[in-house]
């Protein structure tokens, strides 16, 4: 797409979106986003983020809107305003407010941990959530379920295991590996009261914002035990030891939670698999070798 062409289409969508003629001045795209098309637009109104894709599921940034709003109406933690989303051209797009990254605060994890923790603070009577979203470009079931241990097996991990077999990324011998290990949750596991989780924290899905502070993007938004947002925060590397001392003091971990890590990380190695290939499979058998 030339750049007139590009700017036609996002003058096109902004001016759906927004009250007042918006004249697009320039755009430029945003690199570090592996599935869609990131682009910073400088506009008469200000500067805003648009997403977009034409290779997947209409519905998905449709779903990341509704993520957003959930989780800024939760009001504990910074996200960007989502502004619209929907299609046009065959292309689906998200437009949210641009964030700038700012200069990292001395408090910076200190905070983030504490308002993770004033997130996972608001409950839920049930696991999951009122409609289905993503996580990255996979398809993420979110059914209402009474019990973690239920929601966890059957929404998470069996999911992605029948996708890795459809695919071909995994054999028969480990699917029965896995079924055995799903007998086996309900005594590894402790039961918690449904959390309002980000979904997909990994380092990649926060920035420091223009206050300094962490901002959250990304979401793939549900209730769920909150010990797979802080295992799932681990998977990379992990998140500075300020971040984790400061979320305990706020809303301690149950006793044993690093014995479980590995397990609640079963459900981003699967997600991986699925994207990305076998790479991912080595890591999914190590952790069931413990078990059985």
């Amino acid at each position: 797409m030339s750049f007139s062409d590009q700017t036609s289409f996002l003058e096109k969508i902004l001016n759906r979106s927004m009250e007042g003629e918006v004249i697009v001045h320039n755009y430029s795209n945003i690199s570090g986003g592996c599935i869609h098309n990131s682009i910073k637009v400088q506009t008469n109104l200000g500067d805003f983020f648009v997403k977009m894709n034409q290779r997947f599921d209409a519905d998905m940034f449709d779903k990341e809107y509704l993520g957003l709003k959930i989780l800024r109406d939760a009001n504990e933690i910074n996200l960007p305003l989502p502004i619209s989303s929907g299609t046009s051209e065959n292309k689906s797009f998200i437009i949210t407010e641009f964030f700038e990254s700012g200069i990292r605060k001395g408090d910076f994890w200190q905070i983030f941990g504490q308002n993770l923790a004033k997130l996972h603070l608001h409950h839920n009577n049930l696991y999951g959530l009122d409609h289905d979203n993503y996580i990255g470009r996979l398809p993420q079931k979110n059914d209402y379920t009474a019990r973690w241990i239920e929601f966890f097996i059957n929404h998470r991990l069996e999911k992605q295991v029948k996708m890795a077999v459809d695919n071909q990324m995994i054999d028969q011998k480990l699917t029965n590996r896995f079924d055995y290990f799903f007998k086996l949750l309900p005594d590894l596991l402790p039961e918690e009261p449904p959390s309002l989780l980000h979904g997909d924290l990994w380092s990649g899905n926060f920035m420091v914002g223009p206050d300094g502070h962490a901002a959250l993007i990304d979401p793939a938004v549900y209730y769920g035990n909150r010990e797979i947002e802080i295992s799932f925060t681990q998977m990379f590397g992990g998140f500075d030891p300020v971040f984790y001392k400061s979320y305990d003091e706020f809303y301690p971990l149950q006793q044993g939670f690093d014995r479980r890590v590995d397990i609640y990380n079963l459900y981003p190695y699967l997600v991986h698999l699925n994207m990305f290939g076998r790479s991912y499979l080595a890591g999914i058998e190590k952790v069931l070798n413990r078990y059985i």
